[in-house]
C-alpha cells in the first residue's frame, strides 16, 4: 500500500492564489482557469498506484484557500482512496479549538495541518497552543511544514528546531513536519530522533532531491519515522517516486516508507 501523507486537491482560490507565483518559475506548471475534477486526482494516484492520499485545507489569517467544508465534499466523492485534513485560523484560538473538534468529529478528519509560513509565527507561538491541545484530546496528528518555503514568505518560522520545544510541552502530542526541513535536515532528522511522537514526511520533493543524510536516516534508525508525501498538485506522485529503486532502500524500508508508517500515525483502517 502506498499513502500519500502531503496532498491537495486544490480549489480556484488555492491555484490561482499570487502566493504561488514564485512556485511557477520553476515548476512552469499554468494556473488552472477552471475547478479541477476531483477524478483527475484520482487518477493521477492510479498512475503512480498510490491508493490513499490526505488532502488538506488551507487557512490563513482572515482567508481560507481550500476550506474543511470543500474538503469534505471532495473527500465524499472518493471516499476509499482521499483522506480528510483540517486546518484552522490560530488568529482566533476559541474558534480555532472549535474548528478541530468539528473536522474530527462531524468530518472525520486524521489530522489538523496549520503552516507557520501562511501565519508568520513560529510553531511556539501562544496562538498555536490550543490547536496543539485540541489535538491532542481528539487524537489526531498536528501536521506543520519544516524547511524554507516556495512561496516568497519568512522561512525562518519553519526552522525543525521550534519543533523540539512544542514536543517538549506536549509529549503526548503526535506531530509530523512536511517538507523534509531543507536546508535544517539534520535539525529535523535530531528532533525526530529525540521525540517519539515527531515524524517527517518527504513532500514537495522527489526521492532524487532527497538529501543524503535524510536517506541515512531511513535506512538505519528513522525507518519508522518517515513518511512518503509528494505536496500534489506541486508534485504529481508519479514524479514524486521517480527513482525510488535506486534510492538504495530494503523492501522493509520501502514497505515503512511508503504507506505502513503513515498507517500507524494516522490510525488508518
Amino acid at each position: 500500500m502506498i499513502i500519500d501523507a502531503w496532498g491537495q486537491h486544490p480549489t480556484l482560490r488555492h491555484t490561482q492564489s499570487p502566493i504561488f507565483d514564485s512556485l511557477r518559475r520553476w515548476t512552469k506548471q499554468a494556473v488552472p482557469q477552471e475547478e479541477l475534477p476531483v477524478a483527475l486526482t484520482v487518477a493521477q494516484m492510479d498512475s503512480a498506484g498510490v491508493d490513499r492520499m490526505l488532502i488538506s485545507a488551507w487557512q490563513a489569517p482572515g482567508r481560507d484557500l481550500i476550506a474543511n467544508e470543500e474538503v469534505a465534499g471532495f473527500v465524499s466523492e472518493a471516499p476509499d482512496r482521499l483522506i480528510g485534513v483540517g486546518s484552522v485560523d490560530i488568529s482566533r484560538p476559541m474558534a480555532a479549538v472549535a474548528e478541530v473538534r468539528r473536522c474530527v468529529r462531524e468530518y472525520g478528519f486524521k489530522a489538523i495541518r496549520v503552516l507557520p509560513w501562511l501565519c508568520e509565527l513560529p510553531p511556539t507561538d501562544r496562538r498555536f497552543y490550543p490547536v496543539y491541545v485540541a489535538c491532542a484530546e481528539e487524537g489526531v496528528p498536528f501536521c506543520t511544514q519544516i524547511g524554507h518555503t516556495g512561496p516568497l514568505m519568512p522561512s525562518e518560522v519553519g526552522r525543525p528546531i521550534y519543533l523540539d520545544q512544542v514536543a517538549l510541552d506536549f509529549p503526548e502530542l503526535v506531530i509530523v513536519g512536511g517538507h523534509i526541513g531543507y536546508p535544517w535536515t539534520e535539525e529535523a532528522i535530531a528532533v525526530a530522533t529525540k521525540h517519539p511522537n515527531v515524524y517527517i514526511d518527504t513532500s514537495a520533493y522527489t526521492v532524487k532531491r532527497y538529501p543524503p543524510e535524510l536517506l541515512r536516516f531511513m535506512r538505519e534508525h528513522g525507518r519508522h519515522k518517515v513518511l512518503f508525501g509528494t505536496n500534489y498538485p506541486m508534485i504529481t506522485p508519479e514524479k514524486a517516486l521517480q527513482g525510488l529503486d535506486e534510492a538504495d532502500l530494503s523492501d522493509e524500508v520501502q514497505q515503512l516508507f511508503l504507506g505502513q508508517n503513515a498507517q500507524r500515525v494516522f490510525k488508518l483502517e
